[in-house]
């Protein structure tokens, strides 16, 4: 895979430059790892027949390369409580799937909600004192045309969160938007 944009927010990208330098590098090192392949055979009314690259296949290989470089899952259980409400629910949990020191990363090939949804993880896990830093590691536009429906891309995210300013999420990120690499298309 390759890096075509890179999103920094609330000085997100500066804080993995300067005090997360190595772990900066693995992110990178492990992206550029991972190779999408053309393995999913297109069942959409629209694209009957076509060879789609394979977000399952691609997270396999970006868990692995995270993994490789000793990045750990990090889930934080709790009791869900609101007020004048009598239900009580045990063993919630928020969940990261590749953390290292203090630096969170997430690699999202889901619906749009779900890149979102990760804003709000990074966003509990740092008011936890749990993060420094958050990572999102989602696909471009041209990548998302050429995957299944619901597969949602990065500049979305990025939009979003430019017209969102400073309040939300209030915890510094950094986007990656990647791309298949031509030799592999």
């Amino acid at each position: 895979m390759k890096i075509i944009y890179e999103y920094s927010h609330l000085g997100g990208s500066e804080i993995l430059q300067v005090r997360y330098p190595e772990i900066n590098d693995e992110i990178y090192k492990a992206i550029s790892n991972v190779r999408a392949l053309r393995e999913k055979e297109s069942k959409e009314k629209n694209m009957v027949g076509k060879m789609l690259f394979s977000p399952r296949n691609m997270n396999r290989q970006f868990r692995n390369q995270f993994h490789d470089f000793g990045y750990k899952e990090i889930r934080d259980y709790y009791t869900i409580e609101i007020p004048n409400h009598s239900v009580q629910i045990s063993r919630a949990y928020k969940q990261i799937d590749f953390v290292k020191q203090k630096v969170l990363v997430e690699v999202q090939f889901g619906k749009y909600a779900f890149m979102f949804y990760d804003m709000a993880k990074f966003q509990y896990f740092f008011n936890e004192n749990k993060a420094d830093v958050g990572v999102e590691i989602v696909p471009c536009y041209d990548l998302q045309r050429e995957m299944s429906s619901g597969v949602s891309y990065g500049e979305q995210l990025i939009y979003d969160i430019e017209r969102l300013k400073r309040h939300f999420p209030a915890v510094p990120v950094k986007v990656i938007l990647i791309d298949a690499e031509h030799e592999n298309q």
